[in-house]
């Protein structure tokens, strides 16, 4: 994980800290005590931070010095704050497992959470996961509760599954409620549908989260069509009107959201070596990495592609193993902080509902990525390929 290590000796300060290099890394301080708390931290400039930590101590300063306690420097140099969040973090769960969530300060995910395993599903928005191999599932990450919440009552406004929380006990006496009366649900509660007619209604709602919004789209743009062709216009023109009206809420739906089981991406960011951009990827919320792409390498020939070579990369992984729950939630905190910053640095690729990458794509954002170029310009996510990229502005 930290792949340097000095030993540390005040006589040689000088020499020491003209070895370390004046770059972002990710750091750990041990004293003589092995049993001993260290010292772990991430910094932007690791000389300048060693030499406030470890240089001579300044009269009359509160400034933090751990000049006599430390006798071991270990570090890791990285190439962006991406790469040193998730190296912290890393560190701090090996070094600190009982408290290094509070130390990271994690803000989990919303997700909206679709309820399969209940008898009458319903969906809502949640910041804690069950296991992805149930039948519940989870889309996500959204930037916040309340656009999570937004997004999906917006989008249930096209369909009629249920809003209440409750656990449904069908009864034909039973009064029902707003929706039912409004006719935006199909009332289970009181047997105002068949469960297959329910089913199918929940089979739509899964659909249209499955793909983005672009089931519904699809549905509104086809029925439309035959409504003009069978000259019924009316009903084409009330039609068009829904499908105006679904766009505002297709706007809502980030890139990244995607169903967590098939949620496949790639992280490109920039790298501590030269000539050289770092790979992290993301399947079903877990991130694993980094891996260091030289953009020139001895080892392949004239004949191989760019795209191969990234292929080979990408497969290079280990295989995926689905870690627990918490472990996936803390990952997509992470995620979330950085793909929703004001000001990001590096790109997010995800691959198609069967796994396929947009190579072409990726190989361009490696040029960007190493040249500290800005991505491409954004795409409305309601008009592109949902396996496109998405872009993070620089």
């Amino acid at each position: 994980m930290l792949t340097e290590r000095l030993e540390f000796v005040p006589e040689r300060e000088a020499e020491i800290f003209a070895a370390v290099p004046s770059a972002p890394a990710v750091f750990l301080l041990r004293g003589e005590d092995a049993q001993a708390e260290p010292y772990v931290s991430k910094t932007a400039n690791f000389r300048r931070r060693l030499q406030r930590l470890l240089g001579p101590v300044e009269e009359r300063t509160k400034k933090l010095n751990l000049r006599d306690r430390i006798r071991w420097i270990e570090y890791a140099p990285t190439g962006s704050d991406f790469e040193s969040a998730f190296l912290l973090y890393r560190l701090l769960r090996s070094t600190f497992p009982k408290t290094y969530s509070n130390r990271m300060r994690f803000r989990f995910a919303p997700l909206v959470k679709l309820h399969l395993e209940n008898q009458y599903p319903r969906a809502s928005i949640t910041t804690r996961m069950g296991r992805l191999t149930g039948r519940t599932l989870y889309y996500g990450p959204f930037q916040s509760r309340a656009a999570a919440e937004k997004f999906m009552n917006d989008s249930l406004d096209f369909f009629k599954m249920r809003r209440c929380v409750d656990d449904l006990h069908p009864d034909p006496k039973f009064p029902g409620c707003i929706y039912s009366e409004m006719k935006m649900c199909l009332a289970p509660c009181f047997k105002g549908c068949t469960d297959e007619e329910y089913s199918v209604e929940v089979n739509r709602v899964q659909a249209y989260f499955d793909s983005g919004g672009e089931s519904l789209a699809r549905d509104f743009s086809a029925q439309r069509d035959a409504a003009s062709a069978s000259l019924a216009f009316e009903d084409a023109a009330a039609i068009h009107v829904r499908l105006e009206k679904l766009k505002p809420a297709l706007s809502q739906f980030p890139e990244i959201v995607r169903r967590l089981d098939r949620f496949l991406a790639l992280i490109i960011q920039p790298c501590h070596q030269p000539d050289s951009v770092t790979f992290f990827r993301v399947e079903s919320g877990a991130i694993s990495g980094p891996a260091v792409f030289p953009i020139q390498s001895a080892e392949h020939t004239k004949s191989q592609s760019m795209e191969s070579r990234v292929l080979a990369v990408l497969e290079s992984f280990p295989p995926a193993k689905t870690p627990p729950a918490l472990e996936i939630m803390e990952h997509l905190a992470l995620l979330k902080r950085w793909y929703y910053r004001g000001r990001r640095i590096g790109e997010i690729f995800l691959a198609d509902d069967k796994g396929v990458f947009p190579m072409r794509r990726i190989v361009r954002g490696v040029g960007r990525v190493l040249r500290g170029e800005g991505p491409e310009e954004d795409v409305p996510v309601h008009t592109q390929d949902r396996a496109g990229m998405t872009e993070i502005q620089s």
